[in-house]
């Protein structure tokens, strides 16, 4: 499933749960030193909650980010003494399946980027997010090439303004069909095609995860091509607790000894009460 088809369900757990909570509701979540990485959350599965509500529930839990908002929900979390993580340039419902591996859509991705890029500079958001998009029938070759040629294009722009693109892998095993930025060392190709310090790779955790493993081991040799983090448990996109296979503790120890200054981004679907699991989450990460 996509993010835009998650949202739905997302939003009614959310706030099933947040309905439901007893006295407890109320309490104030203690606030934790931030550690040695910067912690944020996606906020689509938790999008049931108000912004500004679930901003500040972050705030108290020890996250410093939300990540993957959209322009008009930027001063929001700011607002809240938070930072936006990651931004989208484009609310497209084809966003995800439609990227720079195809040179048809440079000029739409371009323009869009045009705009974001100095809109991100203005309100202090540092990192936009892309995508490399579906295959539909283009080699590994072509779509690297194509990818290469329209993300140059657009990194001056980012250089500029101290601001980074970041192309995100995905399965395409389970959740993204088709979609052909699916395993690191094809990224790290078109990283390395593009040479820029503005462009990186978003590398899902969930995602490398069921297409590649050896999850620490890719973090360390590909670290220099790497700007950004989201986790998620394996299998399910749930929790990270004992029910999935990856010890998040360990993988987030390593990434902070790395020296990592970007963000870690929590982005699953909480089963159990939504800011219970990430509280734990953030704890589990907390290094």
């Amino acid at each position: 499933m996509k993010r835009r088809d998650l949202l739905g369900t997302a939003a009614a757990v959310a706030g099933i749960a947040i309905a439901g909570r007893t006295a407890g509701a109320s309490e104030r979540l203690s606030v934790r030193s931030p550690g040695r990485l910067k912690q944020s959350v996606s906020y689509w599965p938790y999008a049931g909650i108000p912004l500004a509500t679930f901003a500040a529930r972050c705030k108290e839990i020890g996250l410093v980010a939300i990540d993957l908002l959209q322009p008009d929900q930027w001063k929001v979390v700011q607002d809240a003494g938070l930072a936006c993580s990651m931004g989208y340039p484009s609310a497209r419902r084809d966003f995800l399946s439609t990227g720079f591996n195809d040179t048809a859509n440079h000029a739409m991705l371009l323009g869009e980027l045009e705009k974001s890029i100095p809109q991100a500079k203005a309100a202090g958001v540092t990192n936009v997010i892309t995508m490399f998009g579906n295959r539909r029938g283009k080699s590994d070759s072509e779509g690297r090439d194509n990818s290469i040629a329209g993300l140059k294009k657009i990194a001056p722009l980012a250089e500029q303004h101290g601001v980074t693109l970041h192309v995100e892998l995905l399965n395409s095993k389970v959740d993204h069909r088709d979609y052909q930025g699916d395993r690191t060392a094809w990224g790290v190709e078109v990283m390395k095609g593009v040479g820029s310090p503005n462009v990186k790779l978003l590398y899902d955790i969930y995602h490398m995860q069921i297409m590649e493993g050896d999850v620490i081991r890719t973090i360390r040799d590909n670290i220099q091509y790497l700007g950004h983090f989201h986790t998620g448990g394996v299998p399910g996109r749930h929790e990270l607790d004992g029910t999935q296979e990856l010890n998040y503790n360990a993988i987030a120890k390593a990434i902070a000894d790395l020296g990592f200054q970007g963000y870690v981004a929590h982005e699953f679907m909480p089963v159990r009460d939504p800011l219970t699991s990430l509280k734990e989450a953030y704890q589990v990460c907390l290094v």
